[in-house]
């Protein structure tokens, strides 16, 4: 019989990867929860095979009561992921409070869970190592992530079932145009490229250059590909890192992007002096708003995930923005078939 599977977040961005990695495995018990009161979501789920679906203001207690019968393991992916939301009481309600409700009843059944953790709980830190040492959130959602963090680390001893967070860095990949200005770097350098013929990255800030902040990418499909290994590894729980483990610039970022267009279009590839000369690439004010609240540098510190095994090899900014943008491409030449 097919294992049973919840995933929340379902319509959204990584959940929806998950539900389709889950389906090429040939599992297709899941129940799909999320809000659909942004209704553009339903997009993600079309061409997924799932077995219900169920709402999520309903969800947590309805699973916590045990309507839902057994279930083998449930990956948590709904969050509100805005940075930008000040709402410290909505924040921790969505982040903490349903996550809790969550973990309890998964503990209780003896339920594997899997969730979505962030980098946000390292915020101003110089260091990314899953440790209280690290972890400085710049922002109520980082708190909201870091608090759960700490509840997980508390219940693990006690466990009898597999739980495992990720700290996701900078996700990137298909499924996340809903986000609007929360979708990713390269989806939103796609499409200014495509709109406008050149992309825009942030100016000189925090002792970086033009375009030289730090940021650690990872490709959806390598996040994926590593909560399905824990999945396969009931053995291992934790708290861990999910990003390639490799700090990159966001002019990598527009590079790669700009280029990935340009092979398309038959055009050579240029390098970062010439794409600023021909203005592909310009530079703006970097945003008071985020002054303070910003992390200019990132990178995953692999070292727990490669204790426990996990030896998944991560696509650097090069090859997975390629990938992307060839998705995009393919996408925009569906659309147009209709």
């Amino acid at each position: 019989m097919s294992e049973r599977i919840i995933v929340t977040g379902a319509a959204g961005f990584v959940g929806s990867n998950i539900v389709r990695g889950l389906n090429a495995r040939g599992i297709t018990n899941v129940i799909a929860v999320d809000n659909l009161t942004s209704a553009d979501k339903f997009h993600n789920l079309v061409d997924l095979q799932i077995s219900d679906y169920s709402d999520k203001s309903t969800f947590y207690e309805a699973f916590a009561s045990g309507r839902f019968g057994h279930v083998d393991a449930v990956f948590h992916e709904g969050a509100c992921s805005d940075t930008m939301q000040h709402d410290g009481r909505y924040m921790l309600d969505n982040n903490y409070a349903s996550s809790k409700t969550l973990l309890d009843a998964c503990m209780a059944t003896g339920t594997r869970l899997f969730y979505a953790s962030s980098a946000a709980t390292y915020g101003g830190s110089s260091g990314f190592i899953e440790h209280p040492a690290f972890e400085r959130p710049l922002n109520v959602y980082g708190y909201s992530k870091l608090l759960f963090d700490q509840v997980v680390r508390r219940a693990l001893p006690a466990s009898r079932s597999q739980i495992a967070g990720f700290r996701y860095f900078n996700v990137y990949g298909p499924g996340e145009q809903h986000k609007g200005r929360m979708a990713s770097v390269a989806y939103h350098h796609f499409n200014q490229f495509r709109a406008a013929g050149k992309v825009q990255l942030f100016g000189s800030y925090g002792g970086y250059g033009p375009g030289e902040q730090m940021r650690d990418f990872v490709f959806i499909d390598d996040v994926v590909a590593v909560n399905l290994w824990f999945f396969d590894h009931p053995d291992r729980s934790g708290v861990f890192n999910l990003g390639s483990g490799r700090a990159q610039p966001f002019n990598d970022v527009a590079l790669s992007t700009v280029n990935a267009i340009r092979a398309s279009q038959k055009l050579g590839a240029l390098g970062l002096d010439r794409m600023v000369a021909e203005r592909l690439i310009e530079y703006v004010e970097f945003p008071r708003a985020l002054h303070g609240k910003y992390q200019c540098f990132t990178e995953a510190n692999l070292s727990n995930l490669r204790a426990v095994g996990c030896d998944h090899v991560f696509a650097d900014v090069g090859k997975g923005v390629s990938a992307y943008v060839e998705r995009l491409l393919g996408l925009e030449k569906d659309a147009a078939t209709l």
